[in-house]
């Protein structure tokens, strides 16, 4: 049967993830505390991220491999993507490897977490003669889907009729009949300058409607934010978002209780680390909580990006701890080992990067008081 034809029924579940698990710690000898529980899903405290790449066969040929190996390895059971990257090819790079692993009996589709994001404009790469203002007018705008002005400076779009068939396509595009998240892509970030907050929160609301739709109809299981700046900046500042008034519109799109609405995603590294040390965020009562923090209280799940700072940190000077000597597995233990943060999602390709990323899976992650102690030996070294 060819792959066009060929879908994976289903989606992660508890169980699922946590024969993965079981399977990890006996046949892999990873520690039981590599993984996190978040609703009662098992997730790897290291994911793969599928950003970076060109537009070739050999890269999509590399970026299928490191999902494959990756998962195959019992380091990581969580993927991470968006239909813009390297424009849809990295989801279909996935698809690929999902299949492959299925086929070789490694994992069914209920031990992994899949997750996409959408809002940017794009175009599809395998059509390369098609750019991407040629592509959404051809798809979108000459059918009245969408109006040019529904499209930011950013190249944004908040529009559900867009939002829907990008939803449908990352589906297709990965062999899916299910999607585990679906984030809106840096929504903020891309409209602020052009609209007024409460205008953004609005048409935010319709996205909510959109995604808690295809909740119902269950192409996806849990919808969130993937976020640049919004939760990284001072309470002041124009880009700024309280995570508290996010979860109020999906609590009265969704209901109480019963929404889609349960994760975010945001930079976070030894550089960018806002979301551990700037307490712009309030719940209620409480004033002054970092983002993890508030996240917490509000029963949302944090992943975090870049936590090599796209290689920039792997020549930085950072001080010994914990007994890791290893500059990536230095990064990643002290973004996977902070409160809140269910995993770093780590770019890879390379079978050398790939192989020395996961070599903190066979680390458990800190516990608080060896976490706040290595925040002390950092921050001093930063200083």
């Amino acid at each position: 049967m060819s792959d066009s034809f060929e879908l994976l029924r289903g989606h992660v579940t508890p169980a699922g993830t946590k024969k993965y698990v079981d399977s990890a710690v006996k046949d892999k000898g990873k520690p039981a505390s590599h993984f996190r529980v978040f609703d009662e899903l098992y997730l790897s405290s290291l994911g793969i991220g599928t950003y970076l790449g060109e537009l070739t066969q050999q890269d999509d040929r590399l970026m299928e491999d490191a999902v494959y190996n990756s998962i195959k390895s019992g380091s990581v059971n969580v993927v991470d993507t968006a239909i813009n990257y390297r424009a849809m090819k990295s989801e279909k790079s996935i698809g690929r490897a999902l299949l492959r692993l299925v086929r070789d009996k490694i994992v069914s589709r209920d031990q992994v977490f899949i997750s996409t994001k959408n809002g940017y404009i794009t175009n599809d790469g395998d059509y390369p003669g098609v750019d991407v203002m040629e592509y959404m007018q051809r798809m979108f705008i000459s059918n009245e889907l969408i109006h040019a002005e529904d499209i930011s400076s950013n190249y944004n779009v908040l529009n559900p009729n867009y939002l829907n068939r990008c939803i449908d396509k990352s589906l297709a595009n990965m062999h899916l009949t299910t999607l585990d998240l679906v984030y809106i892509h840096n929504a903020y970030e891309s409209w602020f300058e052009e609209i007024s907050k409460e205008e953004f929160l609005q048409m935010l609301s319709k996205v909510f409607e959109a995604y808690e739709e295809y909740r119902t109809a269950g192409k996806i299981r849990y919808y969130g934010m993937a976020t640049w700046t919004c939760f990284r900046v001072p309470p002041g500042n124009k880009e700024h978002l309280l995570l508290e008034d996010v979860t109020k519109i999906a609590e009265k799109v969704g209901g109480p209780q019963k929404h889609g609405f349960r994760f975010i995603q945001l930079p976070y590294n030894l550089a960018y680390s806002e979301a551990l040390l700037l307490r712009n965020q309030s719940v209620g009562e409480e004033k002054d909580l970092t983002i993890l923090e508030a996240a917490q209280r509000l029963g949302i799940g944090i992943f975090t990006s870049i936590p090599l700072f796209q290689g920039r940190l792997l020549k930085a000077q950072i001080p010994d701890y914990g007994g890791l000597t290893d500059q990536v597995s230095k990064l990643l233990q002290i973004v996977r080992s902070s409160p809140s943060v269910i995993a770093p999602l780590i770019g890879q390709k390379n079978s050398k990067h790939v192989e020395q990323n996961l070599m903190v899976s066979n680390t458990p992650p800190l516990n608080t008081k060896d976490f706040n102690e290595a925040i002390e030996v950092l921050l001093k070294g930063d200083s």
